[in-house]
């Protein structure tokens, strides 16, 4: 059989690396967290694209070149080659760890930065507080504000910060909401602070993420985002 060219090879990486590139762009995020995140990802792929790109062209390039090469020597030391390399290593990890930074720092991403958030921010009379406790094998929301408790399904409104406290009656959990980007752990000896601001009505998947016992699969809910009428007329059904 005959070996493809390289000049295919490469068009067809170049190709396929081009068609990723057009599929990395996310839909529009559904809150403020999970729209960090996906710009996170989306800057980092952009990186790391044409990186592989260029391993893989000198990859092929490599095997066409010397594959019938029967007395190959050894490699020839070439300090700046590898000064080059390193120096470019090293400014690739400074922007993904500047990137990273950001994100992690970012009050809706990091609950230590949402705590010292609450503190900083003089326009938290705005905010929705939920009080979320965890069990085995469920979830309770309390919306203190309204006087309101329900079970395995949150409901919160469009476009306003909603301040979770959660506690755990029991064991550790974890809240996760993968379309909203939020996921904190839950711990039985103290209170964790989440927070997320969603940016599209919906209804999305609940889960707890760390095994807490023999009825963990079924430890699931629902989020509703609605818009501000929706929402209280939800509250008042509920009072």
């Amino acid at each position: 059989m005959e070996r493809p060219r390289a000049p295919t090879l490469l068009v067809a990486l170049a190709g396929a690396t081009v068609g990723l590139a057009a599929l990395a762009t996310p839909a529009a995020a559904q809150s403020v967290n999970r729209a960090a995140i996906d710009d996170l990802n989306t800057q980092l792929l952009y990186v790391a694209l044409p990186l592989t790109l260029f391993v893989e062209l000198t990859l092929v390039y490599a095997i066409y070149r010397f594959h019938d090469n029967d007395d190959p020597k050894p490699t020839v030391d070439d300090p700046a080659l590898e000064t080059t390399w390193t120096a470019a290593t090293a400014v690739i990890l400074v922007f993904v760890g500047v990137s990273a930074y950001f994100v992690m720092a970012n009050p809706y991403i990091t609950p230590a930065a949402a705590g010292s958030a609450d503190v900083a921010t003089p326009d938290q009379a705005d905010d929705l507080t939920v009080e979320v406790v965890a069990y085995q094998w469920g979830w309770q929301f309390t919306y203190p504000e309204a006087n309101v408790t329900t079970r395995n399904r949150l409901a919160i409104p469009v476009d306003r910060d909603v301040r979770f406290e959660l506690s755990s009656r029991d064991v550790v959990h974890s809240l996760f909401v993968p379309k909203l980007g939020v996921k904190q752990d839950v711990f039985p000896t103290g209170e964790a602070v989440a927070r997320t601001r969603a940016t599209r009505t919906g209804e999305y998947n609940l889960y707890c993420t760390e095994l807490c016992g023999s009825g963990h699969a079924r430890m699931d809910g629902t989020v509703r985002v609605m818009n501000e009428s929706a929402y209280g007329d939800w509250l008042d059904a509920r009072r």
